[in-house]
């Protein structure tokens, strides 16, 4: 009998562990900042649409994190509109925090206002760098 407790107690700890680590990290992430409604703009510079595998459809052609970086950094170069870029929900896509944590890294490093569209309305992504 004594095996059989201290199998259950071992395996009672190990789930009440990972249940205190998945609280953890489970808080608020890489979540949008809610923007009140006079503060977004009414026209956005760059408009992307989230696709599966972490990819994004820029101007109908699927891009990965690198080449939206690239058609980006272009974008500025080129002297076009860059100050604002909204990414929406694609049509059989959800917007993933994978999408939004890659956006968030290219507004920062390229230093533009990045939006994103949700069901309950357009939230801004705040990034901060590690040196804020």
């Amino acid at each position: 009998m004594p095996l059989v407790t201290r199998n259950r107690s071992l395996r009672l700890a190990v789930v009440a562990s990972l249940l205190a680590l998945l609280a953890a990290c489970g808080g608020k992430g890489a979540k949008p900042d809610a923007v009140a409604a006079g503060d977004v703009p009414g026209q956005f510079d760059v408009v992307l649409v989230a696709e599966k595998d972490d990819q994004f459809d820029y101007l109908e052609a699927p891009l990965t994190v690198e080449d939206l970086r690239a058609a980006l950094r272009y974008r500025q170069e080129q002297a076009l509109p860059m100050q604002t870029v909204l990414l929406k929900r694609g049509e059989k896509q959800k917007v993933k925090d994978s999408h939004v944590v890659a956006l968030a890294r290219i507004a920062v490093e390229m230093k533009f206002s990045a939006y994103v569209q949700e069901k309950d309305g357009i939230s801004r992504i705040q990034a901060t760098t590690k040196s804020e």
